[in-house]
This record gives C-alpha cells, structure tokens and sequence, in this order.
C-alpha cells in the first residue's frame, strides 16, 4: 500500500459472517472518485486560500461565471452538483467581498443573474494560472493518449451519473 491509499484489510479484523460481504477499496470506483475528490479539494482550498484568498467552493464557482456570466444560482448548483443552501451562502460571502455582483431581474424578483465584478475576474486570472499548474502536475503521470482516455471515461462516467442518483 502507497501513501494516501486505500486501506487494505486488517488482519485483526473481527471474522465476517458468512456470505458477508466488504469492499475491495483497491477496486471499487466510488470510492477512488471520493478518496480523489476530497483529497483535491482539500488541498485546493488550504492552497487556494492562503495564496489566493479564495476557498476551493468560491474557486469552482468562480470558473463556472468565467465561462457563464449571468447565470443563475440554479445553474451554478446544477453543474457542482452542490445545494441550492451552500451555494446561496456562498455566494452571499462572494458578494460582500466585492468578487461578484448579483443582479436581481426587473421583471422577476426571484430570478438573479450572477457574473464576476472586476475584483473577480482579477482574481479567477490568477487563480486559472495554478489550477491549471496543479492539473498539469496531477496528469503528469500519464501520458497524452492516457490523458485524453481518462477524461473521456470521466466524462462517461459523469454523464451516466443518472443511473445511480435518478437524476435524467
């Protein structure tokens, strides 16, 4: 076992019953998507943070009003697959911190389009720079045909999402 993987059985282990079963962590793919995503994230925050000012919630929505400016709260929370709670908090931080400015439809009062203020846009520059630094180091270990195999079985993946949360 390498460090920061999976555990793997103990042999103290209380007996299991029979026809018990438990989970190859070695094998298991939702759990290697887990184990990478929380330790990215966490990473990424402590990194994002001290450097930047920015936790790795406000970086992700950050990039997503890049590429969407206007877009509305559900939106964010679709695409991060995040809560409408969370999101709104977060969001709320944003403003008040001058990142991004939120603007209410004349015609709706409960419909808001969100973009990045001059600040946030400032500040997604120069985030972009790292995250893409720290993509590029974590892919390092594969080469360009690897890369683009997992990226298109990721994208599968994401894609049949549905089949396990009902979601269409």
């Amino acid at each position: 076992m390498t460090a920061g993987s999976p555990p793997r059985k103990s042999r103290r282990a209380a007996p299991l019953a029979p026809g018990a079963q438990t989970l190859d962590l070695e094998r298991y793919v939702p759990a290697f998507i887990t184990f990478i995503a929380n330790k990215l994230s966490n990473s990424a925050t402590a990194f994002y943070q001290s450097n930047f000012g920015v936790n790795v919630t406000e970086w992700r929505i950050m990039s997503l009003l890049a590429i969407e400016p206007g877009i509305p709260p559900s939106r964010i929370c679709q695409v991060i697959g995040f809560n409408k709670g969370p999101v709104s908090r977060t969001l709320a931080e944003m403003q008040q911190r001058g990142l991004i400015t939120i603007r209410t439809d004349p015609n709706d009062a409960r419909t808001h389009s969100i973009s990045l203020s001059a600040k946030g846009r400032a500040t997604h520059d120069k985030v972009i720079v790292a995250a893409l630094d720290r993509e590029r180091r974590l892919m390092s270990c594969l080469d360009a045909s690897e890369q683009e195999v997992l990226i298109d079985l990721l994208r599968r993946l994401h894609n049949n999402l549905g089949a396990v949360t009902g979601d269409t």
